[in-house]
């Protein structure tokens, strides 16, 4: 029996069955990113930390709603743990930053030939924070930001400022699931499109071609955030190979992809076979469903990240897979956390002792890697209530329906 919804569409079938999906969603209101600075600088005063300092990216972007690149030069914002958000830029940059800004607040510039730490020292120096305050360094800035303070400020105590920004930005609100929500509906839609349209000799390259229109069709402007497309002995690599492959009969199908809706991110992957499923297929494929499904019943309230990567690796053993990272089994932790980054805090992986709680949002993917034959990978995101784990979307059906067509 050949897996159902796979191979029965031409590529243009499989796009016309595809709609936009984005029409009626809500972008993160001013008033939220408001309450997101709030939260830091409860966190930041109760903690005995004078200032955050906010690199241009994501941790930029969650707290004052600036999107910009990092880059070679200083671009961010320190939120003090009271008074108002101070920007730092090159002088020649500020008119275009004053469009990208929502949350207001001075922007202060350094010329080419200026020390932009300096400039930041003088900002806390204007806002009373004293030369051995404690001030958190956003933990994705680059080294040598860090570096140009700490020269320059040597008794200034600076600490990861992944202690604040992950503390807020791990809980998600109301509004930031349903934005990860579409996203997961709408990469969900695009993988049983691109299942439809497989044909023997289709190339790894044309399925990720086809999966960047894809997600432009059911909404996502600049396509697919990443895509990876793996076919027969490939798909043993989790990250996959250098080369594309070709499709043929029999082969394992492992295809990962996300896309991005209002800066918030999808990633699901999906495995499968071309054609006939071998009996040693249907086991391996079998016993990662069950790891998943065993990790997602250990994610309870006041259980820990690693009670959820135990639960799944304790099943693999229990059927010879591993044992821990060993393979044939389960390489890497069993989730990441998601939301403006495809990978971020609090992730689940053993002996991770962070409490589960409302809020929380994970991958689930205890991929298994049987070297030299093929990997498989059944990754879907749950979110935590308070009652519990709840799916962004539901786990794979069954090797010989994985998109779960049959009524």
């Amino acid at each position: 029996m050949k897996p159902l919804g796979v191979g029965t569409k031409t590529k243009q079938e499989a796009l016309e069955s595809l709609q936009n999906m984005t029409h009626d969603l809500k972008p993160i209101s001013i008033e939220e990113y408001q309450q997101r600075i709030k939260k830091a600088q409860r966190y930041m005063q109760d903690n005995d930390i004078a200032a955050l300092y906010l690199n241009a990216g994501t941790n930029l972007k969650y707290f004052t709603g600036m999107q910009w690149y990092a880059s070679e030069r200083m671009v961010g914002a320190i939120l003090p743990a009271k008074g108002d958000v101070q920007f730092i830029a090159p002088y020649f940059e500020i008119g275009t930053l004053l469009d990208y800004q929502v949350v207001e607040g001075p922007i202060h510039g350094w010329q080419e030939e200026q020390s932009p730490y300096q400039l930041f020292l003088n900002v806390l120096e204007q806002h009373g924070i004293g030369s051995d305050a404690k001030v958190g360094i956003d933990e994705s800035a680059a080294f040598f930001i860090f570096d140009g303070i700490r020269n320059l400020a040597p008794s200034l105590k600076l600490i990861n400022g992944k202690e604040v920004t992950a503390h807020c930005r791990m809980h998600k609100s109301e509004n930031e699931l349903k934005l990860i929500q579409r996203a997961m509906d709408m990469t969900l839609e695009v993988h049983k499109a691109t299942a439809s349209m497989l044909h023997e000799g289709i190339t790894t390259t044309e399925v990720e071609a086809f999966i960047n229109e894809a997600h432009k069709k059911v909404g996502a402007p600049s396509g697919n955030y990443f895509v990876i497309v793996l076919f027969g002995k490939a798909s043993s690599f989790p990250h996959g190979v250098k080369d594309p492959q070709t499709l043929k009969e029999g082969d394992v199908v492992l295809i990962d992809t996300g896309c991005k809706v209002h800066d918030y991110l999808s990633d699901i992957t999906r495995t499968f076979v071309f054609g006939e499923v071998t009996e040693r297929q249907r086991t391996m494929w079998q016993h990662e469903k069950n790891a998943q499904a065993a990790a997602f019943e250990a994610a309870q309230i006041d259980n820990t990240c690693g009670d959820v990567d135990k639960a799944a690796r304790d099943y693999l053993a229990s059927v010879d897979l591993g044992p821990d990272y060993q393979t044939p089994g389960c390489p890497h932790r069993t989730g990441h956390g998601i939301g403006l980054d495809i990978h971020e805090w609090p992730y689940l992986v053993k002996n991770n002792p962070q409490l589960l709680a409302p809020g929380m949002c994970f991958s689930n993917e205890p991929m298994l890697v049987i070297p030299d034959e093929f990997g498989i990978r059944l990754e879907d995101h749950f979110y935590m209530t308070e009652n519990g784990p709840k799916w962004f979307t539901e786990p794979s059906h069954s090797i010989d329906d994985p998109f779960g067509l049959e009524k």
